[in-house]
């Protein structure tokens, strides 16, 4: 019988998964069936895919928009290349470390209140950012905008869990890169634009502006979607235990390095493009936002041939396999290129091959979380958290590496994302060993 309109929009409010014919209440006793995940997403609609999107956009909109002001950070602190980089280093580690703490808290206690928490202090440590006086305290800021921001992309993919499960999380993300992936082509033009009419401190501003209406739009539309009697009710060392227990296994560990060492290909071209495409090749602010923002489309693109082609057709294992590879001969390719092995090449060749190796990712990581989060029913946050806090810790890592020989050469960044392809191939052979599995 055609639900009531009441009972429609409370579903709406709620989102939670409903199994037959009835809806799982709060406060009911026992632990009914985990219900069907599909149709749960379907009544959520577009509105909650969007704010899904959105909250998994924090951190690149944090990070992308600020990129093309590297240069002038700069200038006007008076503070080496390398020092600035610290600056990304210290909101990756920041969403690194924010995320072991937000995933066992909303195991505990729901997605809601930690996700709204942690947006409010993203928006006051992003309008500490607009007026940082030194370098130090600029990195101090930046850390404290990364520890907030991890709610929303860590809670995020635990949402995502709740509500899906199998190939269908997997076609999931993929839909959530198209949303989220919006964010890197947008903000560094946002940031390039920006620039033309104020410093890099309102690059900051226009941050917190934006941090405050998704806050809003979370607080107003984004309901709760883990019921209490699904809820862990331990501490500390229970969430230290579920964490260690997920460790354990082999193959979830291989998933969750090998898309960390992705990732961190991913971010040394983030942290180092800004002055590789202006400072070696001389592009100006807006054509290097032009650019990052044709290679975060390719990514998108990718993303949405494996979710809504390969997906359903091609194992997810296979999917990944070839990605890894791609991005593997991409890292080789500039490698060659910037240590002039094929004599002097412009910034034509350079950008394509970061073109192939962005858009590559659009395979890679999609699957690498999906296969990762099909491993774990009960323990959606902390997991998120694992796979978040690897991929920013090992970013972080590489991120200060790309600047190492200093301004003047690509050869550090292409060195760091050749070797972190070979890594990420090396662990998802060994540890994830997907001929000996058929999922």
């Amino acid at each position: 019988m055609p639900e009531s309109g009441a009972s429609r929009a409370q579903q709406e409010r709620t989102h939670i998964p409903t199994a037959g014919t009835g809806a799982t209440e709060p406060g009911t006793t026992g632990t009914p069936p985990r219900a069907p995940a599909a149709p749960a997403v379907r009544r959520t609609g577009l509105l909650v895919t969007l704010v899904l999107g959105g909250l998994t956009a924090v951190p690149p909109l944090s990070m992308d928009m600020y990129l093309p002001a590297l240069p002038a950070v700069t200038e006007s602190l008076h503070t080496p290349a390398a020092t600035v980089q610290l600056t990304l280093t210290a909101c990756l580690t920041g969403l690194a470390l924010g995320q072991v703490v937000v995933g066992p808290l909303s195991d505990r206690w729901g997605r809601r209140r930690p996700l709204l928490i942690g947006m409010m202090i993203y928006v006051v440590a992003t309008a500490m950012c607009v007026f940082a006086p030194t370098t130090g305290l600029l990195i101090g800021f930046r850390l404290l905008q990364g520890l907030a921001g991890a709610a929303g992309i860590v809670i995020a993919r635990a949402v995502v869990r709740d509500m899906y499960d199998g190939v269908e999380m997997a076609r999931f993300f993929s839909t959530l890169m198209l949303i989220s992936g919006v964010a890197p082509i947008v903000a560094p033009l946002i940031g390039g634009q920006v620039l033309r009419f104020t410093d890099w401190r309102g690059i900051f501003a226009v941050l917190t502006v934006v941090g405050l209406v998704l806050t809003l739009v979370v607080w107003k539309w984004l309901g709760e979607t883990l019921p209490p009697q699904d809820r862990h009710t331990g501490g500390l060392g229970d969430a230290l235990r579920t964490m260690r227990g997920l460790l354990a296994d082999r193959v979830f560990t291989g998933y969750m390095i090998a898309g960390s060492l992705a990732f961190a290909t991913l971010f040394s071209y983030v942290s180092a493009s800004p002055f590789v495409v202006q400072e070696i090749y001389g592009a100006s602010p807006q054509t290097f936002s032009l650019l990052f923002g044709l290679n975060s489309v390719g990514m998108i693109v990718v993303g949405q041939i494996n979710g809504k082609v390969l997906v359903g057709r091609v194992s997810l294992d296979k999917a990944l396999a070839f990605g890894l590879c791609v991005i593997t001969l991409a890292a080789l390719a500039l490698l060659l290129m910037t240590t002039g092995v094929f004599g002097e090449v412009g910034l034509a060749p350079v950008a394509a091959g970061l073109f192939v190796l962005m858009s590559a990712m659009g395979m890679a990581m999609p699957n690498t979380n999906a296969q990762a989060l099909m491993r774990t029913k009960h323990a959606a946050g902390s997991a998120s958290a694992l796979l978040g806090t690897s991929s920013f810790l090992i970013g972080a890592i590489a991120s200060p590496l790309v600047g190492i020989a200093g301004e003047d050469t690509a050869v550090p960044m292409a060195v760091v994302q050749l070797v972190c392809a070979v890594g990420a191939m090396a662990c998802f052979l060994g540890l994830c060993r997907p001929w000996r599995r058929t999922a």
